[in-house]
């Protein structure tokens, strides 16, 4: 292979790594990151004397992705760029963007250190920020210019995370005292995917004490098996008789007590580590106010149907007697899930908007908080249709930077996105929660719901200091709804839900459902149902602990004028590819150089 710009030195490798995942289920390859300025550098640890291949990939598949191929042969290190078209084919990027730093063999695994810059200017590479990111790794027993490339056979995959998330201040919690909510003995069933809801009670702290930190409990070998974890606050009407066993989330014959649990507390996802609070906040329990009942939710991942698994996953909480200076809230805005949300079939891209509006906020914040609270991690929360979704901040109708997005959103790997810098919501303030949806798969709508074929558009803000607001959302009218696929009226008084349609005849007796799939949806159809959908009044949701309500719960508000889509902030790039940084740096003073001039520099292979 070519040596990238000097061959790389021997040295020490650098310790400027504060980031780390195994990648895979043998623990034969980890991955190490850290930010540099405007470059994120890596470190590849990999049990292989072999290549060693490292990517960035839309889908998570070898399609159209950005890729890099390194190893020592015959004490030479190599590290090459390359890219994949829509057909997977591996092609040699003609501008290489990855500096090779360290590299080194031993007996048993090849060691590289490399860095790149986020954005490169190279259409053949993936811009890193702040969304998702699907990895893709790939190594061989044998080096590339042995055998050309070579076919990585069953060494190779694909892990989904978060590359820029800012970095926490690891304060020890050794001494600490914890409890562990974990599952006893759950049989996994030998299917796809399966979720799995255990009711637990907060061990009484007969005071109030902080969680400060919420750690994953894996069961060991069951590290490719349990996908992902939520821990969510239950109703604090229960009593200890909802504790006696586990059952399948999303099943008609769930326990009643289950659908008491709506507010999402922690989340981990495979890749993640736990999660730590703010110096200065945390997590109250042992008090009447705090959460006395948690259901936790896994997400059991099976693609080979093995059978007879028992598992005992879950989750520790560490907790301290001395009390921070906050209590942490959390706050549900967006859709409110209901049957009122609803995507058609056969749309690659279609947009739903919930509100956290503007009479809400005022109304808690002015009742509770005049202040403001101070939000500081956001969940971004949707199904398996979900491909993107922002957190809009308005300020008295200006809008602000967004509070958080993903634009690569994978619902196999959902987690707590600590804000760079704390975001303060004031009175005046009002927070839309979009979300996109691809649905080309699809014959028939897509409901808003529970399970995971049907969808949410949820965010999940984590703030202080705590006030009685625990969900700020919206439904969109449903009359227009209704309208737009023909129907004339409805059976009054409206008795039955979903209720039964009147007229016209082709609808007649039919549910709002059935109308709904029964309609001839085609995709400019959908396109203008999606515009009707987003203008539509909106019924306010502004709930408090419990299932009371703010008096702003039920009214009707026009949702705010707003500029679509989000203008989202211009990127600006840089090479760090040794043959062009001299010609990029003269350039770049003197004209504003676009994507598509760099990738048309050199010869494409």
């Amino acid at each position: 292979g070519g040596l990238l710009c000097a061959a790389a030195a021997a040295g020490p490798p650098p310790r400027s790594y504060p980031h780390s995942a195994v990648l895979d289920g043998a623990a034969a390859y980890l991955l190490r990151w850290g930010r540099r300025g405007s470059a994120l550098a890596f470190r590849l640890e990999v049990r292989t004397r072999g290549y060693v291949g490292f990517g960035l990939s839309a889908s998570g598949g070898m399609a159209s992705a950005d890729i890099v191929v390194g190893g020592v042969e015959r004490g030479q290190p190599y590290l090459q760029d390359y890219f994949t078209d829509e057909n997977r084919v591996l092609k040699k990027d003609p501008q290489q963007d990855y500096r090779l730093e360290y590299a080194m063999e031993n007996s048993t695994h090849t060691i590289l250190a490399f860095s790149r810059e986020l954005h490169t200017c190279d259409t053949n590479d993936k811009s890193i920020t702040e969304s998702t990111v699907r990895v893709i790794w790939a190594y061989h027993h044998k080096d590339m210019g042995e055998a050309g490339q070579n076919y990585h056979g069953s060494n190779r995959g694909t892990k989904s995370l978060r590359l820029l998330n800012p970095e926490k201040e690891d304060v020890s919690s050794a001494s600490l005292p914890y409890f562990d909510l974990t599952n006893k003995d759950v049989p996994v069933p030998d299917k796809d995917t399966t979720y799995w809801c255990q009711m637990f009670k907060i061990p009484v702290q007969h005071e109030k004490h902080h969680v400060t930190k919420v750690e994953p409990l894996i069961q060991k070998g069951h590290e490719n098996l349990v996908h992902h974890i939520l821990l969510y606050q239950c109703s604090s009407n229960l009593n200890d008789s909802v504790l006696d066993y586990g059952h399948e989330c999303y099943h008609p014959n769930m326990p009643d007590s289950f659908l008491t649990c709506e507010t999402v507390i922690f989340a981990w996802a495979i890749g993640g580590e736990g999660f730590t609070y703010p110096p200065h906040v945390g997590l109250s329990i042992g008090t009447a106010a705090d959460p006395q009942f948690v259901l936790m939710e896994v997400h059991y991942d099976n693609p080979s149907y093995t059978e007879g698994l028992i598992d005992n996953s879950g989750l520790r909480l560490i907790y301290t007697p001395v009390i921070r200076k906050y209590d942490a809230g959390v706050i549900e805005a967006g859709l409110w899930v209901s049957l009122f949300h609803n995507i058609p079939p056969g749309m690659p891209e279609f947009v739903s908007e919930g509100h956290c509006t503007l009479e809400c906020l005022e109304e808690a914040l002015g009742a509770e908080r005049p202040a403001g609270i101070h939000v500081f991690a956001v969940l971004l929360h949707a199904h398996l249709a979900g491909r993107a979704i922002r957190m809009r901040h308005f300020h008295n109708g200006e809008e602000q930077k967004l509070l958080a997005y993903d634009d690569e959103f994978d619902f196999n790997f959902q987690e707590f996105q600590y804000l760079k810098e704390e975001r303060t919501i004031l009175p005046g303030d009002n927070l839309i929660t979009e979300c996109h949806y691809s649905t080309v798969d699809r014959i028939r709508m897509t409901w808003g719901g529970l399970s995971t074929r049907n969808e949410m558009c949820l965010s999940y803000l984590l703030y202080y200091p705590r006030i009685n607001l625990t969900r700020c959302a919206s439904i969109p009218d449903i009359m227009e709804q209704l309208q737009f696929i023909g129907v004339k009226e409805i059976y009054r008084p409206v008795r039955t839900w979903p209720f039964i349609i009147k007229s016209p005849k082709q609808y007649k007796n039919l549910s709002f459902m059935d109308a709904m799939n029964k309609f001839k949806w085609s995709r400019s159809e959908g396109l203008s149902y999606n515009e009707l959908v987003l203008k539509l009044p909106v019924n306010v949701r502004c709930s408090k602990t419990d299932n009371a309500e703010w008096s702003i719960q039920g009214m009707t508000a026009l949702p705010p004028e707003i500029e679509r889509p989000y203008k989202t902030e211009p990127v600006i790039c840089s090479s760090s590819s040794c043959l062009r940084c001299s010609l990029f740096l003269t350039l770049s003073f003197v004209v504003h150089i676009t994507a598509s001039t760099i990738g048309n520099i050199g010869p494409f292979v």
